[in-house]
């Protein structure tokens, strides 16, 4: 048994019956794509708040701020990995989300937005885990700052003895001590960093670069003469970004 449902009876119908109901179907689905986009329109709308905490986080080029992780670029999406100090391997949910983002981080990166994953776990662990893996976007360890626990995906020990955490913009119960999620940033014109979107749960699961544009500020920026990511998708090994081709290609 692989543990797959077996399929409902079919409804056996005429090609012209399937094309009427193809269409009505088309008719919802499209009604539904134009509500994701007003979603992600009033997304962009959200207020920022300024990120006054100094965080630290370890890296293999030594501590590196907040800020510092945004490499140049305007925005950041941080994917907060299930991985604790005392773990000796990621959750295997946030493994298969990363494994989505091995061949898009690279189109992220090109398009003004920096991906970075973090987790509490040190950063020997992750690089270790990080290599097994194959993956090449950047990893960062959040091990001796409280980043983890002001963006409410890991819980201080008071907390876990009350038993209620906040996660997911409510009050639970306590389930575990690393739980998933996706915070975004951006660098104002200032230079401050401001927080502008979160994100827990099932709301992560946002596969491929479009799906984690809408989740940015600036939204896909497809603003080209085309209007779409014609724009600004090139082949991974034709960006101008020489150093990261060179790292996306020698992980492929």
């Amino acid at each position: 048994m692989d543990g797959t449902a077996p399929l409902a009876a079919p409804r056996i119908a005429s090609r012209e019956d399937w094309l009427a109901a193809r269409q009505a179907l088309l008719v919802k689905e499209k009604a539904l794509l134009r509500q994701m986009d007003a979603l992600a329109a009033e997304r962009r709308t959200l207020p920022w708040v300024k990120v006054d905490k100094l965080y630290l986080f370890d890296t293999p080029d030594g501590p590196r701020t907040l800020s510092d992780l945004f490499e140049g670029r305007s925005q950041l999406i941080i994917q907060h990995f299930m991985f604790g100090p005392e773990w000796e391997e990621g959750c295997v949910g946030c493994s298969f989300g990363a494994d989505h983002m091995h061949g898009i981080w690279i189109h992220l990166e090109n398009h003004d937005v920096k991906f970075t994953v973090v987790a509490r776990a040190p950063l020997s662990k992750i690089e270790a885990f990080k290599a097994r893996m194959g993956w090449g976007f950047d990893w960062v360890s959040s091990h001796e700052s409280d980043f983890n626990y002001d963006y409410h995906v890991s819980f201080t020990e008071a907390q876990k003895a009350a038993g209620r955490v906040t996660y997911n913009f409510r009050e639970d119960d306590y389930a575990c001590d690393e739980l998933p999620g996706m915070s975004v940033f951006v660098k104002g014109a200032d230079g401050a960093v401001y927080h502008t979107y979160s994100c827990y749960a099932r709301g992560t699961e946002v596969s491929g670069a479009l799906g984690l544009l809408d989740l940015t500020p600036l939204g896909r920026n497809e603003t080209g003469e085309n209007g779409n990511l014609s724009d600004w998708v090139r082949h991974h090994d034709k960006y101008e970004d020489a150093k990261a081709t060179a790292l996306c290609c020698a992980k492929s």
